[in-house]
């Protein structure tokens, strides 16, 4: 029996919305925009972060909580990077996080909003509140382009792909594989390079062109297979290329998708879960959910 995320006839039109941000703040900042007529709280696990300027703009509450005393013994242990999400050390920051949370809203959130924010969320945190948290990524999940920062852009770009896209999800927990919700517009590479080439002329073509000879040659098509095999130099070349593209999907796609599916399509009481199964309006939507560019 599907689940509706929200339903305003029972919790009211205005909800309580909880943004994790851990950087710049941006995916915050364009869903506050969207819809400035919620109760939101800000959480950070990095007090110092640029986004709690915005959040501050805001008159937003913020609650800050560094991640790094709860999991300095497990970085002894395992290393950067190498904890596991379902640490002792994560279910106790995670805790203490929602203990906080819940104490200034004085309830439940309605939804939360992972918007920039760094760190794995544990199964204790999905069993809480799924399926009311939403996560964005750079990348269409339904094709396994996982990583942080530019990597999905590259997986996309070896594997092929002509465009780009931005997934939001349900975060589960598979981690970046919840079931989706919408999906961007297509962003088309070829198209997008010879633009940003065009305002400031640096070769971006020729890069691009260098990076696919590169592949065709040495029968390159994934992300671990070009890091073998490239040169330092081209694998630079690939970064560099990949966080413009990335810059662009951000404006074009998350920003974009996050604001629609937050007041458009969860507020209004629009979007509903089933297990893994999304729909909305009632009916249900692909693997890739709801897209921009088909609708």
């Amino acid at each position: 029996m599907p689940q509706l995320v929200h339903d305003p006839a029972k919790s009211g039109k205005r909800m309580a919305i909880v943004c994790f941000i851990s950087g710049s703040g941006t995916n915050y900042r364009e869903i506050v925009r969207a819809g400035p007529d919620h109760d939101y709280v800000v959480f950070t696990n990095r007090p110092e972060c640029k986004g709690l300027e915005i959040a501050r703009a805001n008159r937003h509450a913020i609650i800050a909580l560094s991640h790094l005393p709860f999991l300095s013994e497990a970085w002894k242990k395992y290393g950067p990077g190498k904890i596991p999400r379902n640490h002792p050390g994560r279910i106790a920051f995670e805790q203490e996080a929602v203990r906080l949370i819940e104490n200034e809203l004085g309830k439940q959130p309605d939804l939360i909003c992972m918007a920039g924010y760094d760190q794995w969320n544990t199964d204790w945190f999905v069993d809480r509140y799924y399926p009311r948290i939403l996560n964005v990524h750079p990348g269409d999940t339904t094709k396994d382009y996982a990583g942080l920062h530019w990597t999905p852009t590259a997986k996309a770009m070896l594997a092929g792909d002509a465009v780009l896209r931005s997934t939001l999800f349900f975060v589960d927990k598979s981690g970046d594989k919840g079931p989706v919700l919408v999906q961007s517009a297509a962003l088309d590479i070829l198209q997008t390079l010879s633009q940003l080439d065009s305002r400031d002329p640096s070769g971006l073509i020729q890069r691009l062109n260098e990076i696919n000879r590169f592949a065709r040659e040495n029968s390159v098509s994934s992300y671990d297979d070009f890091r073998q095999k490239a040169s330092g130099v081209l694998f630079k070349t690939l970064e560099d290329l990949c966080c413009m593209l990335q810059e662009q999907l951000k404006v074009e796609g998350n920003w974009k998708i996050y604001p629609l599916a937050v007041h458009e399509f969860i507020a209004h009481g629009r979007a509903a879960v089933d297990e893994r199964r999304v729909y909305l309006d009632g009916k249900l939507l692909p693997e890739y959910g709801f897209r921009l560019d088909e609708s």
